[in-house]
């Protein structure tokens, strides 16, 4: 059976963002170091931090993940609730959210696609 769309498990995969998250100063600067808003930087980043996680889950919470995200972006929603509600190491704002959401999908796809 297949879940919902949910936006707050899409916000549980980039808590390794959030400032609440435990603290880990390697982490931290290297979050901070990257221009997120350069999708290159974004993929250096999402690969080094959210492809463990993102491996960790069973198939059927990676494809969670993954319909999540789709459905939201085939809504055209902002991402809003995510980026809104939580504090970052980012040194910037994420200027297109959906940009950073496409580009955090297909890495994911690639994941699930390579295991």
């Amino acid at each position: 059976m297949k879940n919902k769309p949910n936006m707050s498990i899409i916000r549980g995969l980039l808590f390794t963002y959030d400032i609440e998250n435990t603290d880990d100063l390697k982490r931290e600067n290297l979050i901070s170091s990257k221009n997120i808003n350069t999708e290159k930087e974004l993929i250096e980043l999402i690969d080094e931090l959210t492809k463990p996680e993102f491996l960790s889950y069973t198939k059927q919470e990676q494809e969670w993940f993954i319909d999540s995200i789709e459905h939201y972006l085939s809504i055209e929603d902002n991402f809003d609730s995510i980026f809104k509600t939580m504090a970052t190491y980012f040194s910037e704002p994420v200027i297109n959210q959906q940009m950073f959401m496409r580009t955090l999908l297909g890495r994911l796809r690639q994941y699930r696609n390579t295991q």
